[in-house]
């Protein structure tokens, strides 16, 4: 297959993304026409009241145009004090009158004024608060994990990971599409908007800093490039990769991937074992999805067990791991279980059986 070069892949972002950022999961708000209409009825209340304050008044007040104050010229005062044009033609002239603009109009003014300014208080607020709150998430994130592409594969895997225990505050989704990104904060991810194969975009996720990276984009080139600008930000996280043919998976590995998954071959094999043996093709997709039914786990072995032979164990194990070595339950060479040893077993999917993801580099394949 002839890949494209990085400018190419590049320039083929950029007929669709712009520029780039990064989207934290948001509380339920109002809408913003909502909140212009509340604004509204709230000022026309504040009006209201301070026209029938000044008609309850209106003895205490004179229109230097016709003299005495009617509704109209209450309404019409209330209008031009709480806006502070003030054209001067009705002012208070009794004590009364003006004991109660000191303590009445005057506060009401203020608050008109607010509820006026205030959509625009809130924008500066909002900003600030989420400026605020990207400065700690940087600060803080660390070990995560980084999520490239929210399609059906991306998803998917995000969804089996947190199953294990991983929290979503730890998940960063990178995807060049908005609508992926506002999908993924939804569902209380954090996202960044952007081409995964430029390091900038990468070092918004803070990929130097996680612990796990998933590459699960639409194309298999665009993995390759992913895959050499995320091990070269990051020599130590665990790179899991996506690829459509089988063919690529040698060049994903070369380009520093530890695992590399062909996803158009796993589901050809699996439909094949559905057509074999329906019942395995269901066993098998019973396994590969986490959380419920059986599950494969794998877990250290515990102190009981060692010396004991893989099938004397109270777990239905299928593999060993010893060292950089993945060995199954029959071979000859396991022979005893060693304290250092790993065991990938079949259980029943429970709460208890939850086991944190091993957060060791996988085996060089």
């Amino acid at each position: 297959m002839k890949l494209p070069g990085h400018d190419a892949i590049a320039r083929q972002a950029g007929e669709h993304l712009v520029t780039h950022r990064v989207a934290l999961p948001r509380k339920v708000v109002e809408r913003p026409v909502r909140q212009v209409v509340k604004r509204l009825i709230m000022a026309l209340v504040v009006l209201v009241a301070t026209a029938l304050v000044v008609y309850a008044d209106r003895e205490g007040y004179r229109d230097s145009s016709d003299g005495p104050v009617d509704l109209l010229d209450a309404f019409y005062y209330a209008t031009v004090t709480l806006s502070t044009t003030g054209y001067g033609d009705i002012t208070p002239v009794s004590d009364s009158a003006r004991l109660t603009n000191i303590l009445v109009i005057t506060p009401l003014r203020v608050l008109f004024l607010i509820i006026l300014v205030g959509t625009t208080l809130e924008v500066l607020t909002e900003r600030t608060r989420e400026e605020w709150r990207l400065n700690r998430w940087r600060s803080t994130l660390r070990d995560h994990t980084v999520v490239v592409g929210f399609g059906t594969k991306g998803r998917s895997a995000i969804q089996t990971v947190c199953v294990t225990g991983l929290k979503k505050e730890q998940v960063v989704v990178v995807d060049p599409s908005s609508k992926a990104i506002d999908a993924a904060t939804a569902e209380g991810y954090a996202g960044v908007i952007g081409d995964a194969t430029r390091s900038d975009v990468l070092k918004r996720a803070e990929v130097h800093k996680a612990r796990q990276i998933i590459i699960a984009p639409q194309r298999d080139d665009t993995s390759v490039l992913v895959t050499l600008t995320a091990r070269q930000l990051n020599r130590t996280a665990k790179i899991v990769a996506a690829v459509r043919e089988e063919e690529n998976a040698p060049l994903l590995k070369q380009s520093g991937a530890d695992a590399v998954i062909t996803s158009s071959g796993a589901a050809g094999r699996l439909l094949g074992l559905s057509v074999l043996s329906p019942a395995a093709g269901m066993v098998m997709e019973d396994l590969i999805q986490q959380g419920s039914g059986l599950d494969l786990v794998e877990r250290p072995v515990v102190r009981g067990e060692v010396g004991k032979k893989p099938r004397e164990t109270d777990d239905l194990v299928v593999s060993v791991v010893r060292g950089h070595r993945v060995l199954g339950y029959d071979d000859p060479s396991v022979g005893t279980l060693q304290l250092t040893d790993r065991l990938i077993t079949i259980v029943r999917a429970t709460p208890e059986t939850r086991v944190t993801p091993d957060t060791r580099p996988l085996p060089p394949g």
